[in-house]
């Protein structure tokens, strides 16, 4: 397909997009949460900074990432779970119902470019429902706040990936189901599912927690606390093109059942074999500023030193905090550096209340080369120290962080009026020009 064609193509897309009062009625929603979202932050962040002329708390925790961005951004989350979906839904059930489609087909070019081309207008829409989230930042910084570039572009670039994730599985879904409300139930179902797996899978081990760190939600957490994987984004890319290849073998009229079955099951194949590939990659870039997801350098470097496999059993249930905290502060940065890391949950039961004497609850098993030592502590230093005396090599000497932190106090002045007002202002005016 020529590029003047495609062109044609994707400016009918947008229009069919901007015609949509689904996408308008999602405009006007994203902005009212985000001003939620925004406005709730500021408030915390500012008391947790010492708003009542007190000191702050903790400021070595205070960073904006964490207290303003991304509760701010949570938002997005929230519109490509349950509102954009339906966006694109409309884009294909609406053509399908009421028979354009097969004057689409007629068009120069294959199905599958006629489908990026709605994917692309897709994008563009998902971008101008970041209007409010941008000027949140911008009113942070107006505000005197901080902003780390770096991780701030990599949250955006996780929201960018799950946006593009919740409009390949809804152009999906809606080119198999029937009608547009089908399509929003297996929508709905599958995100249901994912979080139920999410939910399941916490603290299991094993291929289920393997699988469910790939779920939207999961995925997501990992650019929130600052961490680009290449894994996930692999991952990412892969099922939202899977999306859209699935969408041209059924929409296209002259395939028959048997033909459509035969091609999704090639599909599903592929897709397997490229997401286990893809679950593969181990780089990875620690993007936070404070450098959450990493050992300090003197540590790392000795790590990369032991090529023997390390294996971890855990003797803590789903719901101890301190399982937890183990995940987070430990084995999350355990898992970047070693390659050969093997960790076990060995707890009988889900709450631990009910746990036998002699199954060791609360212990933490340490195995290389044959040797094993066991601890209770979850502190990153003693975990550390546990792992180089099985490896004979001695502790290094440790700094203390260096992360300021980044108290203020301050009021989300003119966040109401920008979000609450302005923002649904501004959104019925275009609405009204487009229509006309």
């Amino acid at each position: 397909m020529r590029l003047r064609s495609f062109w044609l193509l994707l400016t009918k897309d947008c229009r069919e997009l901007a015609a949509s009062r689904a996408f308008w009625l999602m405009l006007i929603f994203v902005g009212l949460l985000v001003g939620q979202g925004f406005t709730t932050a500021v408030r915390l962040y500012s008391e947790m900074s010492g708003g009542g002329d007190g000191p702050a708390a903790l400021p070595q925790g205070l960073t904006p990432l964490d207290g303003i961005i991304v509760p701010t951004w949570g938002a997005y989350d929230l519109a490509a779970t349950l509102l954009f979906p339906f966006v694109a839904i409309r884009l294909v059930s609406a053509e399908k119902e009421s028979g354009a489609l097969k004057l689409l087909l007629q068009f120069p070019g294959s199905l599958l470019t006629k489908l990026g081309a709605k994917g692309l207008a897709l994008l563009l829409g998902w971008l101008v429902a970041w209007l409010p989230g941008l000027a949140a930042i911008v009113l942070w910084k107006s505000y005197g706040g901080h902003v780390n570039g770096p991780e701030t572009v990599n949250l955006l670039f996780g929201h960018l990936l799950r946006g593009m994730l919740a409009g390949g599985f809804a152009v999906a879904a809606a080119s198999i189901a029937e009608s547009a409300a089908s399509a929003a139930i297996v929508t709905l179902g599958f995100t249901v599912g994912t979080w139920a797996l999410d939910f399941v899978s916490a603290g299991r081990g094993g291929l289920l927690q393997q699988i469910a760190g790939y779920t939207p939600t999961a995925a997501l957490r990992t650019f929130e606390h600052g961490l680009l994987q290449s894994n996930t984004v692999a991952v990412m890319l892969v099922v939202t093109l899977a999306g859209f290849v699935l969408a041209a073998i059924w929409l296209h009229p002259g395939r028959t059942a048997r033909a459509r079955a035969g091609w999704t099951s090639v599909l599903v194949l592929l897709l397997m074999v490229l997401s286990i590939g893809g679950s593969k990659l181990r780089t990875s870039w620690d993007k936070s500023e404070n450098h959450r997801n990493s050992f300090s350098n003197a540590d790392e470097q000795l790590l990369k030193t032991i090529n023997s496999p390390l294996k971890i059993t855990v003797y803590l249930s789903p719901e101890d905090p301190r399982l937890m905290d183990y995940e987070q502060n430990v084995l999350r940065k355990l898992r970047r550096v070693l390659p050969n890391l093997q960790v076990e949950y060995a707890a009988g039961s889900q709450t631990g209340l009910f746990e036998n004497a002699a199954d060791h609850y609360g212990e933490i098993w340490y195995e290389i080369n044959g040797q094993k030592s066991m601890d209770r502590s979850t502190i990153e230093e003693v975990v550390l120290d546990q792992i180089y005396a099985l490896s004979n090599i001695n502790v290094p000497e440790r700094q203390q962080s260096d992360f300021p932190g980044y108290p203020l106090s301050v009021q989300p002045a003119h966040a109401p009026i920008l979000f609450y007002l302005a923002w649904p202002l501004l959104v019925v005016v275009f609405w009204w020009v487009f229509r006309h």
